[in-house]
Order: C-alpha cells, then sequence, then structure tokens
C-alpha cells in the first residue's frame, strides 16, 4: 500500500514537473512572441552574428533590421556589403588574430601587428570606427610581467596606424572559468581579469586603445558589473552582453538585471554600440533576440 502511494506521489510530481515547464514554454512562445520594435533607441543596440549561426548572415540581419538593431559585427566581411544595403552599420572589425593568438606569446607578434593593421584598414574602408582586439592565451613557463609588457608593446607598434585612421582598438576581456562550451569561457585566457585588462589599456596610453567590456564576462570573473562600468567609464570603448550563467537569453533564468546595468552605461555619457552576444536556447532565436532587445530599450 506505502508503495503504490509513492508511485501515485511520483506520478503527481512528474506530472507538475510537466506542467511547469509547459508554462515556460508557453511564456517564451507568447509573451515575446508580440512584434517588439525598439522605440527608446538610447542604447546603439547590435549584435554578435557568430551567435545565431547557422542563421544566414542576410536572414538575421533582416530580422535585426525589422526589430529596431542598428548594427552587426562578428560576421564575415564578405557579408558587409549587403548589410550595409539594408541600413545596418558594422560595429566592430575583426583584428585578424583571434582570441588565442594574442601579443601575450612572442610568436603571435607579427601575426597580431600584420593582422590589426588590416583590420584597421578595413574598418576606416566602410566606416567603421571599432577593431577588437585580445591577448592571448597563457603559456607554458609564461612570465607574466614579461607577457603584459609584451602586449602593450605590440600594440602601441600599431597605434600609429590606428590614429591616423581615426580607429580605435579594443581589448575584450574573456573569462577562463566555464569549461563547459568552447564558446562560453576560454580557460588559459591571459586577460581574464578585466582590472588587469584596464591596467593593459592605460599602459597603452592612447585615446585609441579601449576596454571591450563584456557584461557576461565580467560578471563570471569579477562581478561587481555597474561599480566597474562607473569605474572605467573613460577607458571603455564597447559593451558586449548575454546571460550568466550559460551565455544564454537575458531573461529571468539568469543571474544579471540588465535595465539597471544599461541605465548605468547611459550615466556614463557613453554613446557607442552595445552588442548583444548571448547564445539562443529557446526554440525561436528570433523571439530571444527580441526579448533581449528589449530588456536593453531603456
Amino acid at each position: 500500500m506505502e508503495a503504490q502511494k509513492n508511485i501515485i506521489s511520483r506520478r503527481r510530481l512528474m506530472a507538475t514537473a510537466a506542467a511547469t515547464a509547459a508554462t515556460i514554454t508557453s511564456a517564451q512562445s507568447e509573451e515575446h512572441k508580440k512584434p517588439f520594435k525598439i522605440k527608446n533607441n538610447r542604447i546603439r543596440q547590435s549584435i554578435m552574428g557568430w551567435c545565431f549561426n547557422p542563421m544566414p548572415t542576410i536572414e538575421l540581419a533582416k530580422h535585426c533590421k525589422e526589430i529596431g538593431l542598428v548594427a552587426m559585427e562578428g560576421i564575415d566581411s564578405k557579408h558587409y556589403p549587403a548589410v550595409r544595403e539594408l541600413g545596418l552599420k558594422i560595429s566592430l572589425v575583426s583584428g585578424g588574430h583571434g582570441f588565442k593568438n594574442g601579443p601575450c606569446n612572442p610568436k603571435n607578434t607579427d601575426t597580431v601587428i600584420n593582422g590589426l593593421k588590416k583590420g584597421i584598414d578595413l574598418a576606416a574602408d566602410i566606416g567603421t570606427k571599432k577593431v577588437i582586439t585580445f591577448t592571448g592565451m597563457s603559456y607554458k613557463d609564461m612570465d607574466p610581467d614579461e607577457a603584459a609588457k609584451l602586449c602593450i608593446e605590440t600594440w602601441k607598434k600599431v597605434m600609429p596606424h590606428a590614429e591616423k585612421k581615426g580607429i580605435t582598438l579594443v581589448l575584450e576581456h574573456l573569462n577562463s572559468r566555464d569549461d563547459s562550451h568552447p564558446m562560453k569561457g576560454h580557460p588559459g585566457y591571459f586577460g581574464d581579469d578585466v582590472d588587469f585588462c584596464a591596467k593593459l589599456v592605460n599602459g597603452v596610453g592612447s585615446k585609441n586603445f579601449k576596454l571591450l567590456f563584456d557584461v557576461y564576462h565580467v560578471q563570471v570573473m569579477n562581478g561587481d558589473v555597474i561599480r566597474r562600468i562607473k569605474k572605467y567609464k573613460d577607458i571603455i570603448g564597447h559593451y558586449h552582453t548575454a546571460g550568466c550563467p550559460g551565455r544564454g537569453e537575458l531573461d529571468d533564468t539568469q543571474e544579471i538585471n540588465y535595465p539597471p546595468v544599461l541605465r548605468a552605461i547611459l550615466d556614463t555619457g557613453y554613446e557607442g554600440y552595445v552588442a548583444q552576444e548571448f547564445i539562443p536556447t529557446w526554440k525561436d532565436p528570433i523571439q530571444s533576440l527580441r526579448h533581449a532587445a528589449e530588456v536593453c530599450d531603456v
């Protein structure tokens, strides 16, 4: 008799869980399916295109235009003409060396310099003002102080070209803690402390070299997001978003309260782009994008 009661209880529990899951799915389908379009336009919203692969870039661009985003980044440069024809800007250009092959390792020095110069030229040609760069990965027997010094020296070699072209390089801080997915975290990344990255930026000492403040990565590694936004406001040149943990949607399953974060960004006088860089988990990724755009439309 007791065993039968336990079986019934378990069945009821499973039924309740299924009903709860259905309710959540329904909320995603109904609440965020409304045809939201950005209306406040105080935040210049962009999107990091790789997150929505394998959706074709131009299909994604058309959705961005319809929702009210104003730019794209993280897409193949071959799509730039078509994206710009739709009336969207390119908010950030690749520095050509990727996050793994950065200037902290002397074997990458030439690759970094050449890649950044090409990125600067491309950005100047299409009217984009920002080019992304990274520190690269730590390696065996690396001296952190010497690696930091080499990073600064390498970037300084590129700065005259960037300044001449009117282009700003932005150094992205990445988290090294999340090892669950190759794009949710980057174990071994040298610039995994945003405060350290800020020191590198100040070490370069150019108004054309700034920090790319990725809210997700900062939350994973450092936290205290709004205070750091205020602290580093003078050296921040670009922003990325994503839910934390998991780099998913900006919804209530994650821990970052984005509207106050966006208002804090506005309060600093920032007028650049904020790019959505979350990996969609909802059945319809465009619903995810609509929702994120609404959350950030403060």
